[in-house]
């Protein structure tokens, strides 16, 4: 299969390249694509050196795929020329989300509502995706009320400026900052740009695309999110409102026989999940599992995952995986 990386130089797409090839993605012919500035550079993947090319060319040699991750303005001019072209897109930006006419899939959740006409697939944002991987099989069995999320989010999440900005201020060195503020030793309570309702876009993504996703717009949502210096995967303290109670045990086995998450609670010998575990493996881990005491029916949750990869690289693989298995590419 043709694989078109849009994006092939940034972080995710770095980590794109590194999931294909972790997990066997049948590339008879790997593209490479970015900006100009990154036009003619050589980007090795299984063993092979390969060219970095413009969108335009990417178009002109005909992948089967192309997964995106190059920002949202770029996907919104130029995912619709490769799926005019036929080349299935696979988008990992916020820029068709919220598209009513666009699929936005995790997998393990609603893969199976993916057709051949589907030719511009959204990626969902990396925060919601940790989050909706455990809250989808307990909604299917409790029925989800309303949810409070509040999210301890990587610097990877804003890219290569942010960590270089991290490690300037590690070394004492003045340089290019990604925030309005140091992030080391801080937490910044400012995740993406303010909207007028005095949420961030992020907060607000995790409003809007888990609704979508679970299909689902009675749950309310309601969410803050901080940057912390880390950078190995989100963190999320999630308190979730069920209409039918639930049995704490029951909850346990539930998202233990959930593929893609994995069970990480016993506090007798300080088990829980952290990003220092979650960097670099695909799962979502969840812990801290506990009835909320205030409230009927109420559940807290600790939610951790590399958000680069399942967050991100892996989701978008995944979806291609789906795809080909399918015979939908």
């Amino acid at each position: 299969m043709k694989v078109a990386v849009v994006g092939a130089t940034g972080l995710v797409g770095e980590v794109m390249l590194k999931v294909l090839s972790e997990r066997n993605f049948p590339v008879s012919e790997l593209i490479p694509v970015a900006s100009e500035r990154s036009i003619g550079k050589t980007i090795s993947f299984n063993g092979k050196d390969y060219k970095v090319v413009g969108l335009q060319q990417a178009i002109s040699l005909k992948p089967d795929v192309a997964l995106f991750s190059a920002g949202g303005s770029t996907s919104l001019e130029w995912a619709p020329k490769f799926a005019q072209a036929g080349i299935t897109v696979i988008d990992n930006s916020s820029a068709w989300r919220m598209d009513h006419s666009k699929k936005l899939v995790v997998p393990e959740i609603n893969a199976d509502s993916l057709t051949k006409d589907d030719k511009i697939i959204a990626n969902p944002n990396c925060s919601t995706i940790q989050m909706v991987m455990a809250l989808a099989p307990l909604h299917k069995a409790y029925k989800i009320k309303r949810i409070v999320v509040s999210t301890y989010q990587s610097i990877t999440g804003t890219g290569i400026k942010a960590v270089r900005q991290l490690e300037n201020e590690l070394a004492g060195i003045k340089g290019e900052m990604a925030y309005p503020y140091p992030i080391h030793q801080n937490a910044i309570p400012h995740c993406d740009v303010f909207e007028e309702n005095g949420y961030t876009k992020e907060e607000m993504k995790l409003v809007r695309e888990t609704q979508k996703i679970l299909d689902d717009n009675t749950i309310a949502v309601t969410a803050t999110a901080v940057r912390i210096p880390t950078a190995g995967g989100h963190s999320e303290s999630v308190n979730v409102e069920f209409e039918n109670d639930f049995d704490v045990t029951q909850v346990r086995k539930l998202l233990n026989e959930t593929p893609g998450v994995v069970v990480q609670d016993n506090i007798d010998v300080n088990t829980y999940p952290m990003p220092i575990y979650a960097n670099g493996k695909d799962d979502v881990f969840v812990g801290r599992i506990r009835r909320d005491g205030s409230q009927p029916n109420t559940l807290n949750l600790w939610i951790v995952s590399d958000n680069l990869r399942k967050g991100a690289a892996t989701n978008t693989i995944q979806i291609a995986e789906y795809l080909s298995k399918k015979g939908l590419i």
